[in-house]
C-alpha cells in the first residue's frame, strides 16, 4: 500500500502538505488523491485523525460546484442504510465497486491508448501491399512497352527458331 502523504490542518482552517512544504488548498488535496496519492490530515495541536472529515469536504464541494456524481435519490438510499444491520455491509460494498470500476476504468484507458498509438496501422498495412502492386503493376507496363514482356519474348524466340528463308516466305 502506497505511503500517506502527511497533511497538517491547523487551527486557522489553513492545511499544510508537509512533503511539498507548502500550504494547499481542498482543489490541491483533489487533484493529489485524483493523481494516485494518499493523504492523512491530522490536527496539529492535538494530532486528531480528520482524514474524514476533510474528504467528505472535498466531495460535498465537488457535489456542489463540480459533476456531482451522486444524486438525491442516491443519497436518500445512503442516509437509509445508517443505523441499520447493513450498513457495514454498504461501505464494504461501495469500496470494492468503487475498486472495480476504477480498474476497469484504467483498463480501458490504456488499451484506448495503445489503440491510438497506432491507429493506421490496419491501413499502413494495405497501404504497403497496394503499392506493391502498384510497383508490379508499373514493371510489367515498363516490359511491356520496352518489348521485355512475358508475349513479346515468346514471338521473339519463335522469330529466333526460323531461318531467314522461312522469315521471306512467311512461314
Amino acid at each position: 500500500m502506497q505511503q500517506e502523504r502527511l497533511i497538517r490542518k491547523y487551527s486557522n482552517r489553513r492545511l499544510y502538505d508537509s512533503v511539498g512544504s507548502r500550504h494547499v488548498t481542498l482543489e490541491d488535496l483533489r487533484q493529489l488523491i485524483v493523481a494516485g496519492e494518499r493523504i492523512k490530515v491530522v490536527d496539529d495541536k492535538s494530532g486528531e485523525d480528520l482524514t474524514r472529515s476533510v474528504l467528505l469536504q472535498i466531495i460535498a464541494e465537488q457535489e456542489q460546484f463540480g459533476s456531482p456524481v451522486l444524486g438525491s435519490e442516491l443519497l436518500e438510499l445512503i442516509i437509509r442504510f445508517y443505523g441499520r444491520p447493513m450498513q457495514a455491509l454498504l461501505s464494504g460494498y461501495l469500496e470494492q465497486a468503487f475498486t472495480t470500476m476504477l480498474r476497469q476504468q484504467e483498463t480501458m484507458q490504456t488499451e484506448m491508448a495503445k489503440a491510438l498509438q497506432t491507429p493506421f496501422a490496419p491501413l499502413t498495412e494495405l497501404a504497403r501491399k497496394n503499392m506493391e502492386l502498384w510497383e508490379q503493376m508499373q514493371a510489367a507496363s515498363r516490359n511491356a512497352f520496352s518489348g521485355r514482356g512475358a508475349d513479346t519474348s515468346k514471338a521473339e524466340d519463335q522469330d529466333d527458331s526460323k531461318t531467314p528463308n522461312d522469315a521471306r516466305k512467311g512461314k
